[in-house]
């Protein structure tokens, strides 16, 4: 009766091992794709290279969709958009990738090659925080830095000046092209064109939607019939320290005052 006793505590103790065993890998399981979605990658290294993407007007990356297992990215010139599978071990692979057919200018960036690359991936692993995508003989494809989602709301997005100093603004009719700026999460630079010179720069955020500029610079291009008073735009990313975003449009304050300036994103694709 004894032994009979001991048997069925034994294979208890074995059920409830094996049911723990499976729900801790679940959790890992669930803990690693939570950690890999929603997020979006930003490319550092490709077939062995640093890439820098100074000349570019967005960042080259891609972000994973949970819900609908989408992947969407940019990929240099074109954005592109597919579908992912997740598996055990770190397993990843992509299907269906399309992307559109904008005419590009030349770049020292082949983004054939790039989105060739997804169709050879499968696997993943973490470096710290950056994520490597790894092709089946575990050979690194390319490597990404991952851009807090709470950053991305304003980042790598094409901010057109609408409002300026409470005043509506209007592209001037020999204006080469509008005022605008991009906040670029390589390098914390910000680039944009004031209405008559280009400028660029750095930025740092910080929580509470704080923002500083720092190291401005512009172009010396006189453009003297221009009907638009740069100096004044410029002035708003010397006094800026804080920012709101609602859907796409962003203001730039400084304190509690009035909006220095507002903003609007404005999309190519």
């Amino acid at each position: 009766m004894k032994f009979q006793f001991l048997s069925i505590l034994f294979a208890t103790l074995i059920l409830y091992s094996c049911g723990t065993t499976q729900h801790s890998n679940m959790e890992t399981n669930n803990a690693t794709e939570s950690s890999i979605t929603e997020t979006f990658w930003v490319l550092e290294t490709f077939d062995g290279e640093k890439v820098i993407s100074s000349q570019i007007d967005s960042e080259i990356g891609f972000t994973l969709n949970a819900n609908e297992n989408q992947v969407t990215g940019f990929s240099g010139c074109n954005r592109f958009f597919g579908s992912y599978t997740l598996d055990t071990e770190n397993k990843i692979k992509f299907s269906g990738l399309g992307a559109t057919k904008m005419a590009c200018p030349d770049s020292d960036f082949d983004e054939n090659e790039f989105l060739k690359m997804f169709s050879e991936v499968n696997k993943y692993k973490f470096v710290g925080d950056r994520l490597e995508l790894l092709a089946q003989d575990k050979t690194p494809l390319a490597s990404f830095r991952k851009v807090n989602k709470t950053d991305n709301a304003i980042t790598e997005k094409y901010w057109k000046l609408t409002v300026l100093e409470g005043n509506k603004v209007e592209m001037a009719s020999n204006q080469e092209r509008e005022a605008y700026f991009i906040l670029k999460t390589q390098e914390n630079r910000v680039t944009g064109f004031a209405g008559c010179n280009t400028f660029s720069g750095s930025y740092s955020l910080e929580e509470g939607n704080r923002i500083r500029f720092r190291n401005m610079a512009t172009t010396m291009k006189a453009c003297p019939d221009v009907n638009f008073d740069e100096s004044d735009f410029l002035k708003v990313f010397e006094l800026a320290d804080n920012y709101s975003i609602n859907d796409d449009t962003l203001t730039l304050n400084v304190g509690k005052r009035s909006p220095l300036a507002v903003f609007k994103a404005v999309y190519f694709n």
